[in-house]
């Protein structure tokens, strides 16, 4: 068996949003799918307010194989784009009470789905905790909801993270601790708040714990998403940008973008 490559850049794209496409082990995966155009967007909890277009389009994806969807409840993470383009994937996988509303294939905490690569062996997707918002997940899922965040592996092939939307540091030790060092982590910031929420915190990583957070998982690879196009998150590219400097990982982070 031959070692991973732990130093490559594992190619990924982002469309804006906490949407990314990457290849990993000859599949195509995508995560939280939002292609809509800018404007309010209803659901459960507060209107959501888009206040710029996609980074791309669904034309430009290709062919998908899984959607990796943090959740399902909010329009941020799956719009009505989103929803479009899932009955065009053969599989998604989410949450527990996701995968009771979608065609999709929920996931409990430590899971695993085995997905055969094209040119033989398996990728692994392991569903991994995530609480969105600042306080326990018993205090957090009657208001916010399930979230459900990913890890990638398969031999010769480094590892991924992809938080979902997390805002607990103690959840990213636990992942730690399971798989160690990660090579790519695709990490949901923005510090978005809603005043009626948890005293006004932030419901997922602000810029100083996404630095934190890649810190302990020792990632060598940062793409952050989840910082742009939606009125409630609070801290964009430049809150990013410097916390990743002042904690010695800007070398480290890609922004992904194709402008």
């Amino acid at each position: 068996m031959s070692t991973p490559d732990t130093t490559a850049r594992l190619p990924v794209r982002v469309f804006g949003g906490p949407t990314a496409l990457f290849d990993y082990g000859g599949l195509r995966f995508l995560t939280d799918p939002t292609f809509d155009e800018p404007g309010d967007y209803g659901g459960d909890g507060p209107v959501l307010t888009k206040t710029a277009p996609p980074d791309g389009s669904t034309a430009e994806l290709g062919r998908v194989d899984v959607v990796l969807l943090s959740h399902d409840e909010h329009a941020d993470n799956l719009d009505t784009s989103g929803r479009a383009l899932l009955a065009e994937v053969p599989l998604t996988l989410t949450t527990p009470g996701g995968g009771e509303r979608l065609d999709a294939r929920g996931m409990a905490d430590w899971e695993t789905v085995e997905l055969d690569r094209p040119t033989g062996g398996k990728v692994t997707v392991t569903a991994v905790p995530a609480i969105h918002g600042p306080e326990s997940r018993e205090e957090v899922e009657p208001f916010a909801g399930q979230v459900v965040g990913f890890v990638l592996t398969g031999e010769d092939l480094p590892t991924v993270y992809v938080s979902g939307d997390n805002a607990s540091l103690e959840v990213v030790s636990e992942i730690a601790e399971r798989f160690g060092s990660v090579n790519t982590a695709i990490v949901f910031a923005g510090a978005p708040r809603f005043s009626v929420l948890f005293d006004g915190k932030p419901v997922v990583l602000d810029s100083a714990q996404a630095a934190e957070a890649c810190r302990v998982l020792d990632a060598n690879h940062i793409v952050p998403v989840h910082y742009d196009s939606w009125a409630h998150l609070t801290e964009g590219r430049q809150h990013l940008e410097a916390a990743f400097a002042r904690a010695g990982l800007a070398d480290r982070v890609d922004w992904a973008r194709e402008s």
